[in-house]
């Protein structure tokens, strides 16, 4: 039913508020409401938050957004991880219903006597509920005022409508006809949920050794330890190891997915299984359980936390197989179904049947949770789950809840490159994030849509982890682009989003597809060894370590970079010419400006038009607000000072040997002088 006083569409609301919104610690986001009520009586609203175990928090006063709009909005900011709920009260406003009603009747003088004398006994009752070393003396003193006829009617107003008392009313309203709504359920993470920059490799390449004429050597674990420096130095905080179990011998692929392996063909990770054992076994070649712990060890005293890839799936010579034959789809003839995506043959990976036996899918959740938490006592407390839409949506709600209910720091990240409603709802059940369709957009028009779909509602359950690159997915455009497209993508996908990702070989900018048309790498990681020498391709320049490194360095120093939901597109007269910005209150006030060239071919020049308004927060005067007066921005790549105004001019190359093809501003609103002049012309 509808209260007293009518609050309608609460947002975030998940699936009606069945399921919790999601945040994480310190993360400030909008919750907002439709609230009016009848006639012309003042109305006031505020968002009431309380934390684990009931915690309260001071409540937060809401605005409405734009005045004829009924809708009302607070920002909040949880700060600390566990189980919230919010909900949203509205009052009528007697005070301010009186003051409106005043401003107008005593200077005309309409019905004056009676309208001060209803505004000293409304201000009376108001001063019994102001607590009294809070602004109880001055409601009081005010109510005397009202009810003095030696003095003007003028100054009884003045007394009444003061600062003093507008500053009470702020922290002390009257409320009357309190309606309040039902408490929706808010979950808060931790903080790698939302904001991390992930590095994937491959630990059997890292001191691999492939010489022509002799069988290939496996690197190890140790080998790849040994990689973990020059990732954290360029400032990644999660490492993602795909599958380090034993892969199986059966339908074993050869390089380039090839139906025929040879004899030291070390097959897909993702055919997982073998006699050595299956997906609690470290495969041999890489070494042991005790090689993976110093790993992950090795990992953490630099800062970083290891991500493992989980895949429900299995080769023809897991243990599972033999033991669980349950658990698979037969065919007519009686052999297990390999996993397909036509035009896609795996025939050396047999997926999970969850449509058989209720006993054996039973036995499939038991399993999954096991091995879960038999890798999280090894320290992986991120897991990277392959192919998540090919399950069914209610196994993984059941597996991630138990999961989280004993600990809730593990996260989940969902690879479900897949349809829409489905990446929706696994980011909905319990995914804390997901990989996206960031990949394949790439006009200023796709950008600017997708990002406005995840910022908005989407923002309240699903958070966005943008991979420039994966052992699957080599785009058309960095094929096409070369260098200066591996920047300007690199470059979106680190200030776009507060989560990005890259797979190894994308600062060496390896671009060469299978074939034409095709997004798989020629001489794919996920079927052969790839030493790489690292030393060499820094010595040549053929590396762009060095603006991954910047950028990953600014997210870590700009509170703006490390939240999703305040993103902010500004008009530019150039197509190929996307500026965008993003701004934080917390823990400071902190504002980004990102222009890119799109183009990885050409330069191109553009008008870009802010919208002031965006950086009210950053400390810029009255006069630069305005457009009149410009301000210092510093260029955070280059280094180098403008100053910007409503208007500016930019000039972009593609990149490469060039400065990168973008401009990471940050504003500069101190009496800071010198910096180049207002027309930017690099």
């Amino acid at each position: 039913m509808i209260g007293r006083i009518p609050v309608l569409d609460v947002r975030p609301l998940v699936d009606c508020g069945t399921r919790p919104a999601k945040a994480v610690a310190q993360e400030t986001f909008e919750i907002s409401a439709t609230i009016f009520r009848e006639g012309h009586e003042a109305i006031g609203a505020n968002v009431v938050l309380r934390g684990p175990a009931g915690r309260g928090a001071p409540w937060t006063p809401m605005h409405e957004i734009e005045p004829g709009t009924d809708r009302w909005a607070a920002r909040v900011t949880p700060d600390a991880e566990g189980r919230w709920s919010y909900a949203v009260e509205a009052w009528s406003d007697p005070v301010t219903t009186w003051r409106q009603q005043a401003r107008v009747k005593i200077p005309a003088g309409l019905d004056t006597e009676l309208t001060l004398a209803e505004g000293a006994a409304l201000h009376e009752r108001w001063a019994a509920a102001v607590p009294k070393r809070d602004g109880r003396e001055v409601i009081r003193d005010i109510a005397a005022t009202l009810r003095d006829p030696q003095l003007p009617d003028a100054d009884r107003l003045a007394a009444a409508l003061s600062p003093e008392a507008t500053a009470v009313l702020a922290r002390h309203p009257l409320r009357d006809l309190v309606t309040t709504t039902r408490p929706l359920t808010l979950q808060v993470e931790r903080r790698r949920a939302l904001f991390g920059s992930w590095y994937e490799l491959f630990p059997r390449s890292e001191g691999a050794v492939v010489e022509e004429g002799q069988p290939p050597v496996s690197g190890t674990l140790r080998t790849a330890a040994e990689r973990l420096d020059a990732v954290a130095a360029m400032g990644f905080d999660v490492v993602y190891l795909p599958p380090v179990h034993p892969i199986g011998d059966a339908f074993r692929k050869g390089p380039d997915n090839s139906l025929s392996a040879g004899e030291h063909d070390v097959g897909s990770p993702w055919a997982i299984g073998s006699a050595a054992g299956g997906h609690d076994t470290v495969h041999p070649d890489l070494g042991t359980l005790e090689d993976f712990g110093h790993f992950v060890s090795r990992a953490r005293a630099l800062g970083m936390e290891v991500a493992l890839d989980f895949a429900l799936q299995c080769s023809p010579d897991h243990p599972w197989v033999k033991e669980h034959p349950d658990w698979f789809a037969h065919r007519a003839d009686g052999s297990i179904a390999y996993a397909e995506n036509p035009p896609k043959k795996y025939q050396d990976i047999y997926p999970l049947c969850f449509d058989g036996d209720p006993g054996a899918y039973r036995e499939i959740v038991r399993e999954t949770l096991r091995l879960l938490r038999f890798w999280m006592r090894q320290g992986v407390r991120i897991f990277r789950v392959d192919n998540p839409h090919t399950k069914p949506v209610a196994f993984w709600e059941r597996v991630l809840t138990d999961i989280n209910r004993t600990d809730p720091d593990v996260i989940f990240l969902a690879e479900a490159f897949t349809r829409p409603a489905m990446l929706h709802t696994l980011a909905r059940i319990g995914f804390q994030q997901s990989y996206t369709y960031f990949t394949w957009r790439t006009t200023k028009q796709e950008l600017t849509d997708y990002l406005r779909e995840l910022t908005g509602e989407a923002a309240a359950y699903m958070r966005p982890n943008f991979f420039v690159n994966t052992p699957d997915i080599l785009h058309a455009f960095l094929q096409d682009g070369g260098r200066p497209a591996f920047e300007l993508r690199a470059v979106l996908a680190a200030t776009l989003s507060p989560s990005w990702g890259m797979y190894a070989g994308y600062e060496l900018c390896e671009n060469v597809p299978l074939h034409e048309g095709s997004e798989e790498y020629l001489s794919s990681e996920k079927f052969e060894l790839r030493p790489r020498d690292w030393a060499a391709a820094e010595r040549e320049g053929r590396s762009i370590t060095g603006l991954i490194s910047a950028l990953n360095a600014l997210r870590r120093d700009h509170p703006a970079l490390q939240q999703l939901r305040d993103l902010h597109f500004h008009r530019t007269d150039n197509e190929h010419v996307l500026a965008f910005s993003k701004h934080s209150t917390h823990p400071w006030a902190d504002a980004v400006l990102v222009v890119v060239n799109l183009d990885p071919h050409h330069t191109h020049e553009a008008t870009v038009s802010l919208d002031m308004t965006q950086f009210e927060a950053s400390g810029l005067s009255a006069a630069q607000m305005s457009g009149a007066e410009s301000f210092p921005v510093r260029d955070e790549l280059t280094g180098a000072t403008y100053h910007w105004g409503r208007d500016n001019y930019v000039r972009l190359e593609p990149g490469g040997d060039s400065p990168a093809p973008a401009h990471i501003l940050t504003l500069r609103p101190s009496s800071q002088t010198g910096g180049s002049p207002a027309h930017d012309r690099q």
